[in-house]
Parts: C-alpha cells; structure tokens; sequence
C-alpha cells in the first residue's frame, strides 16, 4: 500500500524502550516532502544523509513536538532549506520547552504532585542533558490548519487536529482510499502515552477521547502509524485503545479510595520498577487520569501542606 501511496517509510532507531521511529519520504512536483526526522543523534543523521542522497527536500512537516518526531527538524531545515509546516500549537511549545525558563513551572508541578526531591533532580538532569538531542529546534514556516489538504506522493490527504498524546498532533487522512496516516494517535501495539505535562492542556486525556470519536467517525480502513507497522481498522483498534483507559480509571479510583498525592496515586498504578525516565511518563499519565476523573466530578482535590491530595467524593 505505501508503494502504492508514493509514500517510503523510513525507519529510525531510538535510544529508548520505545526503540524506533517511523517517518516518512515522499516525492512531490516541488521536491520531497519528509514527515517527522528522529532524534539529532549521529544515527538519525547517518539515515538520512544516506536516505536524502542527491534529493531535493522542499517540504518537512512534523506531526507533533515529541524529540522523536523534531530533533533533527532543525538540522535538516539547515541542511535542506526546506520549508517547515506543523501546528501552531506544538510549534508554540516547542520553542518553550527545552529553555531554563521552563524547569521552574515544570518544579512547581512535581513539588504539588509530591515527587521525591532526588527524583526531581534526575528528570531535570536528563531534560538538560537531552538538549542536544533536540536542538536546533527548527523556524516554523507555516501552521497547519484543521481541514486544510495537502499533497503527499500521489494523493491528497485531510489534516485532522487530534489533540492529546500533544496538544498540537495532527494525522492525514485520505478519503479515497480510506488511508489513515495516525502519526502517534492511534498506534497498533501500545496506547499512546497521555500525559499532563506543565505547558499544556488541563484534562489531555479528555482531548484525546474526544479526538478518537473524531477519528473513529471516519472509518479509516487502512493505519499507517509512526510506530509499529501498519494495520487494518481503526475503529477496532480505537475500541482496544479505551477500553484500556476504561481499565486505568477504575485502577486510579482505587488508588485513591484513601487521600493520595498524585505521585503516590502513580506508585499505584505503576507496579513495575521505573527507571529516572520513565518516571516522567508515568507521573503524567497518573496526573491525567486524576485529571479526567476530577473534571468528570468522579473525584475531588485540595491542598495540603503544597500538595494536591486527590480523594473519592
């Protein structure tokens, strides 16, 4: 089908438990458009050194502000001169988040969530250590818009808004053939991480329920996801997806039936060791769930001491 498409998937390592990337190359009347880039490592740019060999790169869209989707967006903008499109949401955010104005907001959550100080200093830790691998970030030359239609390959595909997994991520969809290019909305092994983070929306996890039923009035028969391979139905997987979520709410009310900090609540949830890492992914989601379930009126919070103690009603 991606042949059929005009579409070449290019796959990418990434240094985590989440060990790969898909992005894509396109050729259009103008020159190449690339969706998403990797990581700024000597390996992503290895690939694509190889990858973009004697080809004119016109167009670089980025589906969302994740380092796997951006890092190298501004080094291959440099190197390319091609122009930038993304949401302006994400692109927003995008010039905010990797700043040393930003560690202090992102301080500010973590103390009222109750995590532990020496967890605290390793986050920021990897967040400063991180910057290289996401920097230059890139000059955005034109926001995508809702409903707007653009070319990729052979065919014309709808940009749809599906906030959640970012404020900002955005998928294409062709209507003629019933083509759904998910970016990381909808993905056909693992649930997409939802998380709360500092810079954006309140209640993510509720954006994205409301993005899946958008997708889902679609129908979209054929996936491609920017993890994974592509897969058939994604209504079906849509379905799998909540009913996950479904699962989570219950598991956080328990976790809850006593007062909790939102980081004991996640302690809860996440029975596994975590590594530094994963905390951070982890920490989130839980302060989404509660999120969720507070905006629903399932759940209630105060203050005590600096920290939101989340509690049944």
């Amino acid at each position: 089908m991606l042949n059929q498409l005009g579409i070449e998937k290019i796959t990418i390592d990434l240094p985590f438990r989440l060990d790969h990337v898909n992005c894509f190359l396109a050729e259009g009347e103008e020159g190449y458009m690339m969706i998403d880039t990797g990581l700024n490592d000597k390996n992503a740019r290895a690939v694509w050194k190889e990858t973009l060999k004697n080809k004119k790169v016109a167009k670089l869209v980025l589906t969302h502000l994740h380092p796997d989707h951006t890092g190298l967006a501004g080094t291959l903008q440099q190197f390319t001169d091609a122009d930038v499109m993304m949401s302006e949401a994400d692109a927003v955010a995008l010039d905010q988040i990797w700043t040393d104005e930003a560690i202090p907001k992102l301080l500010n959550d973590y103390k009222k969530a109750d995590v532990p100080e020496q967890l605290i200093d390793g986050i920021v830790s990897i967040l400063k250590d991180f910057r290289s691998a996401v920097t230059p970030t890139p000059n955005v030359n034109h926001y995508l818009e809702e409903g707007e239609r653009i070319e990729i390959g052979k065919e014309q595909y709808e940009v749809i808004f599906t906030p959640g997994h970012s404020d900002g991520l955005v998928c294409f969809f062709n209507e003629d053939r019933n083509v759904l290019l998910s970016t990381d909305h909808i993905l056909p092994k693992i649930t997409p991480n939802i998380s709360y983070w500092y810079y954006g929306k309140q209640n993510p996890l509720q954006d994205y329920e409301d993005s899946l039923h958008k997708i889902k009035r679609l129908d979209a028969e054929y996936v491609i996801p920017s993890h994974g391979e592509p897969f058939y139905d994604a209504n079906r997987r849509i379905e799998e997806i909540w009913a996950h979520h479904l699962e989570r709410f219950e598991q956080t009310l328990e976790a809850i039936k006593e007062p909790a900090t939102a980081f004991e609540a996640c302690e809860s949830l996440f029975k596994k060791e975590l590594s530094v890492y994963d905390y951070q992914f982890a920490i989130g989601e839980a302060i989404a769930h509660l999120e969720y379930l507070r905006h629903k009126g399932e759940c209630d919070r105060e203050m005590e001491a600096g920290k939101w103690l989340y509690f049944i009603k």
